[in-house]
């Protein structure tokens, strides 16, 4: 096919996919999509500085010039909430999806593999989640300290065992199937028969998955700076704004309000977008059999 008609033809099967899609997961991705382009052009979208403080605006609440009002510093608290997007879902999205990569990955092996490495890893899976998750990332951040990267370690330590025994359960079914063995006997090498023949088959349910895991995340991530444990004041993380705002609740409520609706808002669209991803993934399992 000529690469001119591959061009032409590549957007209608993306417009015929996409009309596929369930409801949900087109409200959530366009939902999500807003909020990557605000967060992207941040620059442009944010009418101030988010560190600027004007002593003469203190406690403003919203107008037409300050959309969100200003907090106790007289900083434009929509400015803050869009550049906050940055911190937010950037720092969701890795502590989301570098686990997932390696727990599938982990998990993968260990189900193809089985025998004394699937035994193994079983122990550590069963020994990790016998400890509750929030106090084993509050305990390495006490050790390590505040901030992003403590956030980064204690996260990773933790959070990749749920998606290495999905992967391990979806694997023990797939090394079964007719495909599986007739890559064997044809000889393939086992990366090749693991990461490109079983990988594709038993990655949507970790994909599925990683949108509630998202949520979470970024309400940990807004927990944590709540509790005065992650992000650090002056950065815009929405959770640290929260928690600045919480001594004006009553006489100034946007201060805390509004930046706990971005964080409702981008887990809204999350939480959509796993439910679509679930039905789609559902109805393709119903397909082939």
């Amino acid at each position: 096919m000529p690469a001119q008609a591959i061009l032409v033809a590549a957007p209608g099967a993306v417009l015929r996919e996409i009309g596929r899609w369930s409801i949900t997961l087109k409200i959530g991705s366009l939902m999500l999509l807003v909020i990557v382009l605000a967060g992207i052009f941040a620059p442009v979208v944010a009418p101030f500085d988010p560190y600027f403080q004007d002593y003469d605006r203190v406690l403003l609440p919203p107008n037409g010039t300050h959309l969100f009002g200003t907090d106790q510093l007289g900083r434009d608290l929509f400015s803050r909430v869009i550049y906050g997007i940055r911190i937010d879902l950037v720092v969701g999205f890795i502590i989301t999806f570098v686990p997932m990569i390696y727990g599938v990955a982990i998990g993968a092996l260990a189900g193809y593999y089985g025998g004394v490495l699937d035994g193994v890893l079983m122990r550590l899976l069963d020994t990790a989640i016998a400890f509750p998750f929030l106090v084993l990332i509050i305990v390495v951040i006490a050790i390590l300290g505040p901030g992003v990267h403590s956030i980064y370690i204690a996260v990773f330590l933790v959070a990749w065992t749920m998606y290495a025994r999905l992967a391990r359960a979806e694997m023990l079914v797939e090394r079964s199937k007719d495909y599986m063995l007739a890559a064997k006997t044809l000889g393939y090498p086992t990366s090749r028969i693991i990461f490109r023949h079983a990988l594709p088959n038993i990655i949507g349910s970790s994909v599925v998955f990683s949108m509630a895991d998202f949520v979470l995340n970024i309400l940990l991530l807004s927990g944590l700076s709540f509790l005065g444990l992650g992000i650090q004041p002056p950065e815009p993380e929405w959770g640290a704004m929260v928690a600045e705002g919480r001594d004006f609740i009553f006489e100034n409520w946007w201060i805390c309000t509004l930046p706990g609706l971005a964080i409702v808002v981008a887990g809204t669209s999350l939480s959509l977008i796993g439910d679509g991803l679930a039905r789609r993934l559902g109805q393709r399992h119903q397909a082939i059999l």
